[in-house]
């Protein structure tokens, strides 16, 4: 691990706060709070006896105790350490301060920012003088980790430029000469040769990151940084800041990177930079926002509190040093504000030899330090010798020991927070008793490669057959208290979305809108109508039914089709998902090809045209595994359309192969997908989806797989699960969206509506969701569907095995025009507790049909003539099907 997180360049070290009226072109920090005076004496008492009482501290409070000096510092300071050595008990290494020994990889020093105190960033013109190329080259950067190795090191702090192909056409022509579409591929593909050549284990600094550059390179490495640096906007924003002009320095967007990292489980270190002109309040407050994010997902693993040190040839090169008692008061708040648990380092290379006063203030390690390598960021600071760091942590009472870059309750989580790729690597070099590295062992290659179970039938295959005999075996995983986050904060940040909005608008004026022309309905007179209900309702539910008449037609369309849910195991983390299950759950299981494969062709044996194949997030399957699932039903039953694989199953076999979302969905195309399922959009609103799921992909990636998809000739169902922790507002913040989609691209096949099952969902089990949606929900949404959407998606269905034969019956009414498939076995909502059973026959679809009072039709995938051969199977197999498949009525 590094001495803090110098991702991207400039992971500049800022200067205390300090009254206003700095040099010109140096940031001026608001004066504080009653001029530049400190806070009053009671006012530091005050919070230093909340501090020693162990009473959670206020961003006031906070503010007050980072001014602390003499005898007030000795006094927080030791409070802090024993908050400290309470942490280091409980985590089994009491007395224990630790470090990582690493080499430093310079990726590039090419940066699309220009932070103002920054050394690290050059411009091409001086690395051509240098004689350097523009990126390191695979044998520079192998030649460090090699000599590294050799002594010992074991982490490779990889630490580069943001995007600096966005900024420099020279970046641009390096990566394209060398085969990669950016930098993150190149870092990428750097971090598996110096795991398969080495054995050190990549710490990725690379700066900014979106949720989907996590996924992708998450699988490389054990653990990966970004500094915060700071909450204070106006660093950024105003002219002069030190963050001007710096895209990738917005605060709002560095927090965005942190929770993103949360949810995806990458174990994070970040940390704050103390003095670019922020005031205390503005210090304060970026330690309570790391708290909050560090209560939400559990994933930050330290916490570097990092003082500025002025720099030559930088716009910031006459601002005064921070003085050392500013960073002691400043880790001693951090480590008060975000408890026992943290972890919290100090640069040893940057504190002038005073070791006991910050090991006296609450840290507990010292980061990454190089018997090798320099301190790119810092190089007039060279790195103590280790031997005389450990002799002066003894000094304080301390032993130093070594850890890895992933810290050791980390490794401890196993599964998500390390990919199984990693394991090896990382089991090699951790003392499996503590977690903390085996000093006496040296680090050697090892092959990053899929783990080798791949697909090997295991757990309770016939989940699709005793689902509707015998249940599940509990009502919730074993982790229930873990994988989802913290279910209070979580509660917390739940609560202004649940609120239902003020209409004002006048229903009867939008009903007559609706029935003259629904695509001039305005938001308001749409949201008005998604409250609708006795009288109004019925009369929406009657226009919606004759535009459908009008559209479509009175045939009921259905699929003779087969759900294959290949694998259950999954450590996403979705709130509202009873499905997902880990590995050693009761109720988990994972279906082998020739199970697969089996299923697919008895599905053809009894007339199916489809089947709709998902899974669960599996860490051990392949990217490639998809591919493998999709040929495996091609050439058992060459005619059977393969509709598979969810945008989310897509980024992840993206990510795990190292392709792009257009080069993966193309290679699947070629190994026979046909279409894929406009699953995992729950609500296309990020408000609602962080509720609603801890891991899952966000509505922008979402959007960008299904319009890939489309231009790709792939076709896609769109879909929509309400009922939860959403309101009317984001029902139609989600059809506006789609309808959006559907003009610039047409490839939606069908809209479907997804009422959200509650009865097992974690989210209603921690009490935070309501119990599905009302009948009154259930028809205004299909009624706006069938208006909002149109006319772009022209069939819209309703879902039998959420709402059962009456219920489906009455959207048909409403203004569905299609009932989906037989679906012959359906797990996911059966395991979140829908009792409607997992198969219906045609006679039933056609009941189903006749109880609205129309005729039924079946369909293929994209809503064409069934072939004769296929109509005539699957009326000879109806009510007659092989055991394998579940015969259960309502």
């Amino acid at each position: 691990m590094t001495t803090r997180v110098p991702e991207e360049p400039g992971t500049g070290r800022p200067t205390t706060p300090r009254p206003a009226g700095g040099r010109t072109g140096q940031p001026a920090a608001p004066a504080e709070p009653g001029g530049t005076a400190g806070p009053t004496a009671n006012a530091m008492r005050r919070a230093l006896r909340r501090a020693r009482d162990g009473v959670a501290l206020d961003v006031t409070e906070a503010a007050v105790l980072l001014q602390a000096r003499g005898d007030d510092l000795t006094d927080l300071a030791a409070s802090a350490a024993r908050v400290r050595d309470a942490g280091l008990a409980a985590a089994g290494r009491p007395g224990v301060i630790t470090y990582s020994r690493k080499v430093f990889i310079p990726l590039t020093r090419l940066c699309r920012d220009k932070c103002h105190y920054c050394t690290f960033v050059t411009v091409p013109g001086k690395l051509r003088r240098a004689g350097h190329g523009m990126f390191l080259s695979p044998d520079e950067v192998l030649e460090i980790a090699r000599q590294g190795a050799a002594l010992g090191c074991k982490e490779a702090l990889f630490t580069l430029g943001d995007k600096p192909e966005d900024r420099w056409p020279e970046a641009r022509e390096w990566l394209e000469a060398e085969g990669y579409d950016d930098t993150l591929a190149y870092v990428r593909a750097m971090a598996i040769r110096v795991l398969e050549e080495t054995g050190l284990l990549p710490h990725l600094n690379p700066g900014v990151l979106s949720w989907t550059d996590l996924q992708r390179l998450k699988p490389v490495a054990p653990s990966m940084g970004m500094m915060l640096e700071t909450t204070a906007t106006r660093l950024w924003s105003e002219p002069g800041g030190p963050h001007h002009g710096s895209p990738d320095k917005e605060p709002a967007v560095r927090l965005r990177v942190l929770e993103d990292a949360g949810r995806s489980n990458v174990p994070f270190t970040t940390g704050v930079l103390i003095g670019i002109g922020e005031s205390y309040e503005e210090r304060a407050d970026a330690l309570f926002e790391l708290r909050r994010v560090q209560r939400a997902y559990q994933g930050i693993q330290e916490v570097i509190v990092q003082n500025f040190r002025a720099k030559p040839d930088t716009a910031m090169r006459g601002m005064p040093d921070a003085e050392l008692e500013e960073l002691a008061a400043a880790i001693a708040v951090t480590r008060h504000v975000l408890g026992p648990a943290a972890r919290i380092q100090a640069p040893p290379n940057l504190v002038d030899g005073e070791y006991a006063l910050l090991i006296g203030a609450g840290i507990d390690d010292w980061g990454g330090v190089s018997p090798l390598t320099p301190d790119h960021v810092n190089p007039e600071r060279p790195w103590p010798h280790i031997d005389e760091l450990a002799a002066r942590t003894a000094e304080s009472g301390f032993a130093l020991r070594e850890r890895l870059t992933i810290y050791p309750e980390f490794i401890a989580r196993g599964e998500p927070w390390l990919d199984p790729r990693l394991m090896p690597h990382v089991r090699a070099l951790a003392d499996p008793e503590t977690g903390l590295a085996r000093e006496d062992t040296r680090p050697a290659g090892l092959p990053w490669q899929e783990p080798d179970e791949g697909f090997t039938a295991t757990g309770r295959t016939d989940l699709h057959r005793t689902i509707d005999t015998e249940g599940r075996t509990t009502d919730r995983r074993d982790d229930f208290d873990e994988v989802y986050g913290d279910w209070e904060a979580l509660r917390e940040a739940a609560a202004p979305g649940m609120v239902p909005s003020r209409i004002d608008t006048d229903v009867r004026s939008a009903l007559a809108r609706a029935a003259d022309d629904p695509t001039r309905l305005t938001d308001d007179q749409a949201l008005a109508l998604l409250h609708a209900d006795g009288p109004a309702l019925d009369a929406l539910t009657r226009i919606a039914d004759e535009l459908r008449a009008d559209v479509v037609g009175d045939d009921v369309t259905y699929i003779v089709t087969r759900n294959i849910n290949f694998t259950n195991v999954c450590y996403t983390g979705c709130r509202f998902c009873a499905f997902a299950q880990r590995r050693t759950d009761a109720d988990a299981y994972t279906l082998s090809l020739d199970q697969v494969a089996d299923r697919a062709q008895q599905a053809w044996e009894v007339g199916a045209t489809e089947v709709c194949m998902q899974g669960g997030i599996h860490p051990d399957l392949p990217g490639t595994a998809y591919f493998d699932i999709a040929r495996a039903v091609k050439e058992r039953v060459p005619g059977m359309h393969v509709h598979a694989f969810s945008p989310m199953e897509v980024v992840n076999g993206a990510s795990r192969t190292g392709l792009s979302i257009r080069e993966w969905l193309t290679a699947a195309k070629e190994a026979g997908l046909d279409s894929i399922p406009g699953t995992a959009a729950e609500i296309l609103d990020d408000e609602v989806r962080w509720i609603l799921t801890k891991g899952k992909l966000p509505t922008a990636t979402w959007i960008e797989v299904i319009k890939t998809a489309h231009e790709l000739g792939i076709r896609s169902s769109s879909t929509m699960m309400y009922g939860h922790v959403d309101q009317p507002r984001h029902w139609l913040g989600h059809f506006r969206t789609l309808a959006r989609i559907q003009q610039e691209t047409g490839g939606f096949t069908e809209f479907v509506t997804l009422p959200f099952i509650h009865t097992n969902a974690p989210v209603y089990l921690a009490g935070i969701a309501r119990p599905g949606p009302t009948d009154r929900d259930n028809r205004a949404v299909m009624a706006m569907a069938r208006l909002l959407l149109h006319p772009h998606i022209t069939n819209i269905q309703t879902s039998w095995v959420k709402l059962g034969t009456e219920g489906a019956a009455e959207m048909l009414r409403s203004g569905a025009n299609d009932l989906g498939g037989t679906l012959m076995e359906e797990t996911i909502s059966r395991m979140a507790g829908s009792s409607y059973g997992s198969y219906r026959s045609v006679k039933d679809l056609v009941a189903i049909a006749d109880a609205a009072g129309r005729p039924a039709k079946p369909r293929t995938t994209l809503y064409g003539e069934v072939p004769e051969e296929r109509v005539r199977a699957a009326a000879a197999s109806d009510g007659h099907l092989p055991r394998l498949l579940p015969l259960l009525a309502d």
